[in-house]
């Protein structure tokens, strides 16, 4: 039904929590694919010993071009992005695909609801060894989060051949910063307004344990403007200002993740003050990095 695409990075545990979340609560038999940077905590052996496809490098490749290398072997009609450190909930699947099947007829790009490090804000443990998977199950389905408006998280679902045509995710956005909020706009600019998370499609997120944030091997490491640059160089308006004004979705504030309730699908901005002066800091900046030749 689905081809699950998730990196990792030396994460054995979380990887370990993440695939059984996977085998035990998810309703379709979906195909499972890991890119392994490194892998020499274990987790290369591991994901050879349950038998799941997998791409393979010995330095840590990014986000972006390891999600892009797996891909490849994807051959459902639908694929997901996802962390290794996700714990998905029981149906997580069935509602992204229920929701696919009704829009069968358009395009779109859907994703689920994160417990703890996103939208909705409980926590069932700062990590694995004091997750509290027992209560989380016992509690997850009286979570009653609605769907929202513009969404760029994680675990996010479109079809493979959406993907394809607008090229995955941009690897100059490598290790990730900015990368999702690109695809939302490519996948904009092609035409696709609904961009809709779903408040019942579940998964459990630890957050700062993912690919990106890893810093133990020889890999390129920026600081987390420079995504922000690269997309400001790329689409001519910042990030902020795309979400605020395009997306219509989520942002954060005293660090927490706050999101509008899903009112249809996207429509173009109304150009008001706010929007004109917006744009005015976006155009300064941008030409601002033009000064400087910001590479």
């Amino acid at each position: 039904m689905i081809s699950i695409i998730i990196p990792t990075l030396n994460n054995l545990q979380y990887l370990k929590l993440c695939v059984r979340s996977l085998e035990i609560n998810s309703t379709f038999k979906n195909q499972i694919i890991f890119h392994i940077n490194n892998g020499s905590d274990g987790s290369l052996d591991f994901i050879k010993e349950k038998k799941f496809q997998f791409t393979h490098s010995e330095e840590n490749l990014g986000m972006c071009k390891a999600i892009n290398l797996a891909a490849k072997l994807a051959k459902n009609k639908y694929i997901v992005y996802a962390h290794d450190d996700f714990y998905f909930c029981p149906k997580w699947d069935e509602v992204l695909i229920n929701e696919a099947q009704k829009l069968s007829d358009q395009e779109f790009f859907l994703s689920g609801t994160m417990i703890k490090a996103g939208q909705v804000h409980r926590n069932y443990g700062n990590d694995f060894e004091s997750f509290n998977e027992k209560k989380l199950l016992e509690e997850y389905s009286k979570i009653n989060y609605y769907d929202f408006q513009g969404s760029s998280w994680c675990p996010s679902l479109l079809t493979l051949k959406l993907w394809n045509e607008v090229g995955g995710l941009s690897e100059e956005f490598d290790p990730g910063t900015a990368s999702d909020t690109d695809l939302n706009m490519k996948l904009w600019s092609r035409g696709v307004r609904i961009h809709k998370g779903l408040g019942k499609s579940l998964v459990y997120h630890f957050g700062s344990i993912i690919t990106r944030k890893k810093k133990n091997l020889k890999t390129k490491t920026y600081t987390g403007s420079r995504g922000t640059k690269i997309f400001l160089k790329k689409w001519g308006i910042t990030v902020k200002f795309f979400e605020k004004f395009y997306l219509r979705g989520c942002s954060y504030k005293d660090e927490r993740l706050f999101c509008k309730k899903y009112d249809g699908p996207l429509t173009e901005p109304k150009i008001t003050m706010n929007y004109l002066l917006g744009l005015l800091k976006c155009k300064i900046f941008y030409i601002y990095l033009k000064l400087i030749n910001y590479k």
